[in-house]
């Protein structure tokens, strides 16, 4: 059972990463959760995560990080956009 999880724009630049596969358990229940599992790799997880206006979705529908997460899906995660 895994998860995949993307990084777009600045946070991908920021960790380096452009998609991960994760084995599904259930302390990554939520993406809240899995933002917090993700920080533990280190200060620039952390900060790049953390970040007030950060979008998250999942199987590209925008959720809030309370969002439940289930085998199969795709979370991302991506800094807010703008327009002009």
């Amino acid at each position: 059972m895994t998860i995949t999880v993307k990084f777009f724009s600045l946070i991908r630049e920021a960790v380096d990463t452009e998609q991960l596969t994760l084995e599904m358990s259930d302390r990554l229940s939520t993406v809240e959760a899995l933002k917090n599992e993700l920080s533990l790799r280190g200060e620039i997880w952390k900060e790049a995560l953390s970040h007030p206006n950060l979008i998250q979705a999942i199987n590209q529908r925008v959720v809030f990080q309370e969002e439940g997460i289930k085998d199969g899906d795709e979370v991302a995660f991506f800094p807010p956009m703008t327009g002009g």
